[in-house]
């Protein structure tokens, strides 16, 4: 019989000694293998870190990142740290990439070799029944597809959750994302955290939106980033796209209730829908686009649905059907959920949806990552049960 099981603690920012006191006091279910922990961006997180690494057992792996929003089984919150103590029968092994704007691949390369080493293999050896990994980045340096391909280039059967550590500042000249390992604390890079475990276990992602049957095509790409329709459909693509919406191109941009938002993108693989969201229309008259595009591709128009309860059926039907008796999770909430959210006023709904999840360490970050893809607008999640 094996089982992973999760227990999370909540302070509000205050000194990072009196919350490292708070964090650790509330841990009751002994000495984890892996302490997680994730904390507003105007945290002393070096402070932090110091004082939890000073107060944890030597023993205890701790990993970390600053989020958009800290989320636990009590839902989503502002302006604190909450620290996830997993226990069980599991084996973590960590790494992490450095210089990740300049060498992307390398960065995930390095990582998940770090990760797998302390495992006792080689990345490609890893046995991917057994293992998942966690894949936390810098988020604002919008290198997600480039690590990916470091991470997944030796073995691409490997499952892979996470998203992009994330700060709460709204001026993109001043967002930072900070990362920890151990007793690193750090910017620019990516982190892998790697769970072999005979226990149930299962990745998902959860996104509001339905499939509207209706599909367009991307036929011309900007050059330089990739990340600018400039054509849909052979036409003009924010004015197109605008038509086939029945609204205007001022209506378009993320987070205005007409547009994006409302009528997203998906690229779909097999039965699933991997959400491709545009973000805004530019003045040439393209879109921008948080995901790097590929011409001649085909996605579809999804639609909007009820976000708040569609959370909640999440954790309430489709988890315990994958994961037995579940008793730990790891989220990645994309913000753009959570301005969704925003929008809508329906922040207290969405954040009461997690008292529905697993025992849960998780957080608001910038854009989400699901079995080597980039995605948005998702809720990804790594579940642990109990096969008692």
């Amino acid at each position: 019989m094996s089982k992973v099981a999760l227990e999370s603690v909540r302070a509000e920012a205050k000194d990072p000694v009196a919350m490292a006191d708070e964090l650790v006091a509330g841990l009751r279910g002994g000495q984890p293998k892996l302490a997680v922990l994730v904390a507003d961006p105007k945290v002393d997180h070096l402070g932090l870190n110091r004082a939890l690494r000073d107060r944890l057992p030597s023993t205890t792996r701790l990993i970390g990142w600053s989020s958009g929003g800290e989320i636990d089984r009590e839902g989503i919150h502002h302006g604190t740290a909450v620290l996830g103590a997993f226990s069980g029968d599991f084996e973590v092994g960590l790494g992490a990439g450095t210089n990740l704007g300049m060498n992307a691949l390398g960065a995930g390369s390095d990582a998940i070799e770090a990760a797998a080493s302390e495992l006792g293999v080689k990345r490609g050896d890893l046995d991917t029944r057994n293992t998942v990994g966690v894949v936390v980045d810098d988020g604002f340096k919008w290198k997600k597809e480039e690590l990916l391909l470091g991470v997944m280039e030796k073995n691409q059967g490997l499952v892979t959750v996470g998203g992009g550590a994330g700060d709460t500042e709204s001026d993109p000249a001043k967002q930072r994302a900070i990362l920890h390992l151990d007793g690193e604390v750090f910017d620019d890079g990516v982190l892998v955290a790697l769970f072999k475990t005979n226990a149930p276990w299962a990745a998902l992602r959860a996104h509001p939106y339905r499939p509207t049957g209706r599909t367009l095509t991307i036929t011309k790409v900007d050059d330089e980033t990739g990340t600018r329709a400039l054509e849909i459909d052979g036409k003009p693509a924010a004015q197109h796209y605008a038509d086939l919406l029945g609204v205007g191109v001022d209506e378009l941009e993320f987070g205005l209730p007409r547009g994006f938002a409302k009528t997203s993108l998906a690229l779909r693989v097999g039965r699933e829908y991997f959400m491709r969201s545009p973000w805004k229309p530019l003045p040439d008259g393209s879109i921008l686009c948080a995901n790097v595009l590929e011409e001649d591709s085909t996605l579809e128009l999804m639609e909007l649905g009820d976000m708040p309860q569609m959370t909640k059926d999440f954790f309430t039907k489709e988890l315990p059907e994958q994961v037995p008796n579940p008793q730990a999770s790891l989220l990645f909430h994309c913000s753009g959920r959570y301005w969704l959210a925003q929008g809508s006023e329906t922040v207290p709904q969405l954040s009461d949806a997690f008292r529905s999840a697993p025992p849960s360490v998780g957080a608001n970050c910038f854009f989400e990552i699901y079995c080597g893809f980039h995605i948005n607008t998702t809720l990804t999640a790594l579940a642990f049960g109990s096969d008692d």
